[in-house]
């Protein structure tokens, strides 16, 4: 199962971390798991794109991406979407992603 814990400060979206395989079907053939990491490839991009201070790594299968400036309102918006675009995927592929909201 994929871990996708969404990082929040005053209740604003201000990061993510993901981890794990969703487990739909072999390493290398997971529909699920192809959809997850484009999704947050392409999230980590926008937020290049828009200028956006983060600060991203990834090691062993782990990526995070935590916005340095918090207060903008562009970052938020785009992390959220992330997140819904996570929960669009749950409704069809049950039990692959576990979502969770920190407040940091």
């Amino acid at each position: 199962m994929v871990r996708a814990e969404f990082y929040k400060i005053n209740g604003t979206f201000s990061g993510f971390r993901i981890s794990g395989h969703t487990g739909y079907a072999p390493r290398g053939r997971d529909i699920v798991c192809a959809a997850v990491s484009s999704a947050v490839q392409l999230t980590v991009n926008m937020l290049y794109e828009f200028k956006i201070g983060v600060k991203t790594s990834s090691d062993g299968g782990v990526v995070e991406c935590v916005v340095k400036n918090a207060g903008d309102d562009i970052s938020p918006r785009i992390i959220k979407q992330l997140m819904h675009h996570f929960e669009l995927i749950l409704e069809e592929f049950p039990k692959t992603i576990k979502i969770t909201i920190s407040e940091v």
